[in-house]
């Protein structure tokens, strides 16, 4: 067989010619398109659903969410394993399926078995979902909004990282998940004065119920007339805090009750359950992660062009944002020592094939079989699905 090879490329040496040069074209094209990453995806395909129930003990949250959630995960064709850690008000489930299974067929099963078991949560568990798809490598960069008192309060730099950065970055092509830490997330602050409520006859029931309807539109269906149709609407959305202050919660004696006659009405930050700093300062840090199948180097030049825009409008008193880890810089370097090490070991190879063969044409021969070598293993990678990785 390998006689037959030997003359068949002998015989047709301008077709194995033309074959090296159509692979060492195609192989360098798809080599500047190959993701390049740090490692290659090391965990199974794994769902995380999170809930959150304020206010209920560890021991709450284990009997009530977490062993519902886990019962039901349960017999899922693919699922290895489920594991879960319970804490104050948290619950998190990780289910793990094997490496046969994609991802996304993953969460469309854990999706339908989720909607059925909310029904049996109790009440007060706000938020039961299932978290991004990223992976264990996912964390890609931390982006740093430095914090100037004397020019801006924590308050203003969280919101502008919660509304402006992070729905940007979020709409860049591979990222899964911005997640700001650190600041002050502003609230709608109600604190009763029970003296003025015994006085007033106002109850707790009553703010409660005028709260849960305030700031909201709604509709009265629609008027006909000469032949149209005109939609009636009730425009209550708002977010001034004048308009709470005003929210009617009682009448008495025919005139309202407004909730600022019985309760402090502010904005306020909410109590903080972790913070953030940078160079011993406080300050707002924006971690970015990535998709399973994103490339790294890539999609981190486009987070940077992203954040460069961001220096044009900040608002006033505002610090630019300072990139504080960078995975691509640890690829990059990788990648730069990698290439020494290839151009050292062809010197080599070069050398001690002339020394060998003492012959420059049997040399170059031998020599061009190292880069047709790379752009074949390149266009395996590409088959299968391969990064370019330490490993790989």
């Amino acid at each position: 067989m390998f006689e037959k090879l030997i003359h068949f490329s002998l015989g047709n040496r301008l077709l194995v010619c033309m074959a090296a040069v159509v692979l060492l074209v195609y192989g360098g094209f798809t080599l500047t398109r190959m993701p390049v990453d740090v490692f290659p995806d090391l965990n199974k395909p794994t769902v995380t659903l999170q809930a959150e129930a304020g206010g209920m003990a560890p021991e709450e949250v284990e009997q009530l969410i977490t062993i519902p959630l886990e019962i039901a995960m349960s017999g899922m064709p693919g699922v290895e394993s489920i594991r879960s850690v319970s804490g104050v008000g948290l619950s998190f489930v990780y289910v793990t399926f094997n490496w046969k299974t994609d991802i996304y067929r993953a969460r469309q099963m854990v999706g339908e078995r989720l909607s059925n078991v909310r029904e049996q949560l109790p009440q007060g568990v706000s938020h039961v979902g299932m978290g991004p798809v990223s992976s264990i490598m996912g964390e890609i960069m931390s982006v740093a909004l430095p914090i100037d008192v004397s020019k801006i309060g924590p308050m203003a730099v969280r919101e502008y990282a919660d509304f402006v950065i992070r729905p940007r970055l979020l709409t860049i092509p591979g990222v899964a998940q911005v997640v700001p830490i650190g600041g002050e997330v502003r609230q709608y602050q109600v604190q009763p004065d029970t003296q003025r409520m015994a006085a007033l006859g106002v109850t707790l029931e009553n703010l409660e119920a005028a709260l849960r309807g305030f700031s909201g539109n709604t509709s009265g269906g629609f008027l006909e007339l000469n032949a149209r149709e005109y939609l009636i609407r009730n425009i209550g959305r708002t977010t001034r805090i004048e308009d709470l202050q005003r929210l009617s919660v009682a009448y008495r004696n025919g005139q309202s009750i407004s909730l600022g006659q019985v309760a402090g009405v502010a904005f306020a930050p909410a109590i903080k359950r972790g913070d953030a700093g940078y160079n011993g300062k406080p300050a707002v840090i924006l971690s970015v992660q990535k998709q399973p199948d994103g490339d790294t180097v890539r999609l981190t030049g486009q987070i940077e062009q992203a954040l460069d825009g961001f220096k044009k409008s900040l608002p006033p008193g505002m610090g630019a944002p300072i990139v504080t880890m960078r995975q691509a810089s640890f690829i990059e370097a990788s990648v730069s020592t990698l290439q020494g090490k290839f151009l050292a070991a062809g010197m080599v190879v070069a050398v001690v094939l002339y020394l060998f063969l003492m012959n420059a044409r049997t040399t170059v021969i031998a020599l061009m079989a190292i880069p047709l070598s790379v752009m074949i293993t390149v266009l395996v990678f590409r088959y299968f699905g391969f990064s370019i990785n330490t490993m790989t």
